[in-house]
């Protein structure tokens, strides 16, 4: 495995092959984003030998946007409230929240490249973010209100374990909110259906120009 690379060149590296672009579903945000995602697939795999080749920071998935939607239309779910980003990527939900009137939000995500790629984020957007990359998954959760997951359902462990997690969290008084898209591993039962949205998406990741994504709140999570 490669030394890893400093900040500054990842932050580089994501200036060459992205470009600031509103989000589709919440246009008042402004993400570095692959307008070529199979380019930069490559370029990732080929310069980036011993990261994660998979550059899912690079573009705004759909339970992303309809949970940044969600949450800039329903401030009230966050503002003043401390705020943790699950699996962040982009950092596009916590930005919603942030600019909804989070009084803390945390990004957390174990990519490390995402240290570099939140702060871009954030700056774009002139918002403040504190960037996490240890593993919070199944870890007890404190100086927390709400928990926020764009997109966390595509892998099944990762699916098991998060909402295995999250439950837990929503029965210890968190309140904890999902974006689901219907990936194959979405919950069938176990959390309340607050929305839904028609997401904007790109037809060369998700195969659909449009996905249908509802935002969940995990059962057991306080409702005021």
């Amino acid at each position: 495995m490669p030394s890893p690379r400093s900040p500054a060149e990842l932050q580089a590296f994501v200036r060459e092959r992205t470009a600031p672009t509103p989000v589709p579903l919440c246009p008042e945000l402004t993400l570095y984003t692959a307008t070529e995602m199979t380019s930069l697939w490559h370029a990732t795999a080929a310069e980036l030998r011993g990261w994660d080749d998979s550059p899912f920071w690079a573009f705004p998935w759909a339970g992303g946007q309809a949970l940044a939607r969600h949450v800039l239309d329903h401030p009230a779910l966050v503002r003043g409230r401390r705020v943790l980003d699950f699996a962040s990527g982009s950092g596009l939900v916590g930005l919603a929240a942030a600019r909804a009137g989070a009084a803390r939000v945390v990004a957390a995500d174990i990519d490390p490249f995402c240290a570099a790629v939140l702060p871009l984020n954030a700056g774009l957007n002139r918002l403040a973010l504190e960037v996490r990359t240890d593993d919070l998954l199944g870890r007890p959760l404190a100086g927390f209100d709400v928990v926020l997951a764009g997109d966390v359902f595509y892998e099944r462990a990762l699916a098991e374990r998060s909402f295995a997690w999250f439950g837990a969290l929503a029965a210890s008084g968190l309140r904890v909110l999902a974006g689901d898209p219907g990936r194959n591993y979405s919950p069938a039962s176990g959390a309340a259906v607050l929305a839904e949205y028609d997401v904007p998406t790109s037809v060369a990741i998700e195969a659909t120009a449009v996905r249908r994504t509802r935002v969940l709140e995990m059962e057991g999570a306080a409702t005021s």
